[in-house]
């Protein structure tokens, strides 16, 4: 069950950083964080006769080391809700636990179905998105790339809050693995964050040709969360280690443990 939720929350991570509010502005963020903007790239690459996003190698190491801090600010974040909610709830009756569990499937199935209905009502689908373009300009550090990790944490966008929403619904239903969980969500969330920061050039490429198919997120999504929502109710989440997949993923794990 344990080895489940783990692979669960580093979905869910991975699913956060490919959502229609944060996938778009990766690679204008992340060009930020490292001091520049993505347009100052494009336009010295323009300057230098060429065609697509090309980065000098001392840019490339520092675009990267400010996606690392990044990445350990909000994790840090995550690690320390996963040590609040340990603490609180880890000591709660097992009768409580299983109420704790029932109505922690039912929000996670709301927030699915708000997903779903978000592509179908139009009030519903709005977006608020940090941009590099709104972001007032200075001098960048490794310190200010951990403060914007911190930060972003808790940027609880439309699109966004529904699986940071689910993933802390889930932690706060088995809050002694709450640590772990969380972490894992971080790592899900994190690692495309590395990749895109070690690989910027191709990762812009990428990204830019996996825009155009965002609009099937949220009804995809959504439907997950509510098949989701439905196994924490039933106390069925272990099924889901039994897809091939997982099952390969979970043995992974087990060999590198």
């Amino acid at each position: 069950m344990v080895e489940t939720s783990v692979l669960v929350f580093a979905l869910a991570g991975a699913g956060s950083f490919f959502s229609p509010c944060i996938l778009p502005i990766i690679p204008a963020f992340v060009s930020y964080l490292s001091g520049t903007t993505l347009s100052e790239i494009q336009g010295q690459n323009q300057n230098a006769g060429g065609t697509s996003v090309t980065v000098k190698k001392s840019t490339r190491l520092n675009i990267f080391l400010n996606t690392v801090y990044f990445v350990l600010g909000f994790s840090l974040v995550f690690a320390v809700m996963g040590v609040i909610l340990n603490s609180f709830l880890a000591n709660i009756g097992t009768g409580f636990q299983a109420t704790l569990q029932t109505i922690g499937g039912g929000v996670i199935i709301a927030f699915g179905a708000y997903l779903v209905l978000s592509t179908k009502i139009r009030t519903l689908n709005f977006e608020r998105r940090m941009t590099a373009a709104n972001l007032p300009r200075f001098k960048t550090t490794y310190l200010t790339s951990f403060v914007f990790g911190a930060a972003f944490a808790s940027g609880w966008t439309p699109c966004v809050g529904p699986i940071l929403g689910t993933t802390l619904t889930l932690a706060a239903t088995s809050p002694g693995a709450a640590y772990n969980s969380l972490l894992a969500y971080s790592l899900g969330l994190g690692v495309p964050f590395l990749i895109t920061g070690a690989f910027f050039s191709q990762s812009t490429k990428i990204i830019k040709k996996m825009v155009k198919y965002l609009k099937y997120f949220n009804p995809i999504m959504g439907a997950i969360l509510i098949v989701l929502g439905v196994l924490v109710i039933t106390n069925q989440l272990s099924i889901i280690g039994n897809f091939p997949l997982a099952s390969e993923i979970i043995n992974l794990e087990r060999g590198l443990g």
